[in-house]
């Protein structure tokens, strides 16, 4: 057993005895400083980034994490980067969820996939090929897995006021019946076993959620590493989730 393989061993014995988080979310940081470190071009940095999301997937479900969510592209995104750029994020979404829907393997597993986000901003055969992954994977019930695409969470607050604003004036509503419970079952997680992530990691080094899950991860325990996101590793996840384990949740107490 490699110095690497032992060390991956002692930290899942160690946490292990602990408390696995039931949802944990991603925000999928450092494609293109990554690619751009190995004088690799940008794009190259997303299909490296979109296969290692795979894996983290897998590693999340074998260890027990019932919900994963990945922040996979921000409205800012579509909003900031140029065409060509986004063009190769799209093409790496569009073939790995095309892969998905070939190989079977979430149908077989149980996982639900959902996508949260604003799907009009996207272009068509985006939206059909992860469209087509909901429907497919839609009657499972053991683990999900969010992908927040073409999402911001200021943007789904203000979706979720606006449909709230509608049934209020439709009088299906009382205003004096709002509260922050009723409120949640408006945004685009409402459906989740566990809407609120009980971890939140970011990579890259940078420290700062970005317009993510606004509302969710109130409460939620941040960890931040500094490696790029291709480059994560099993021992950076067990190692977040060690650091998870070690706090005291307060929940604003």
């Amino acid at each position: 057993m490699g110095a690497y393989k032992l060390y991956e061993w002692l930290l899942l014995r160690e946490i292990k005895s602990g408390v696995i988080p039931s949802h944990v979310a991603f925000i999928l940081d450092g494609n293109r400083r990554w690619a751009e470190s190995k004088g690799l071009p940008r794009w190259a940095g997303y299909e490296f980034g979109a296969e290692k999301a795979e894996r983290v997937v897998e590693w999340c479900f074998e260890l027990g994490i019932r919900t994963v969510t990945l922040y996979v592209l921000s409205t800012e995104n579509i909003r900031k980067r140029r065409p060509e750029e986004l063009s190769k994020i799209y093409d790496a979404i569009v073939k790995h969820a095309e892969k998905a829907l070939k190989e079977g393997k979430l149908e077989k597993e149980g996982v639900r996939v959902r996508v949260i986000g604003v799907k009009e901003l996207l272009p068509h055969r985006v939206r059909e090929a992860l469209e087509k992954l909901e429907e497919r994977t839609k009657g499972n019930s053991k683990f999900f897995l969010n992908l927040a695409v073409a999402y911001g969470g200021r943007a789904e607050i203000a979706n979720a006021a606006r449909r709230l604003a509608e049934d209020v004036a439709a009088g299906k509503i009382r205003p004096e019946d709002i509260d922050e419970s009723l409120f949640s079952k408006y945004l685009f997680t409402s459906d989740l076993p566990q809407p609120d992530p009980d971890l939140v990691i970011r990579t890259s080094g940078e420290s700062r959620v970005s317009n993510f899950l606004l509302w969710q991860i109130a409460y939620s325990e941040l960890v931040f590493l500094d490696v790029y996101w291709p480059e994560f590793r099993k021992i950076d996840l067990l190692r977040a989730i060690r650091v998870y384990q070690q706090r005291k949740r307060r929940f604003g107490a």
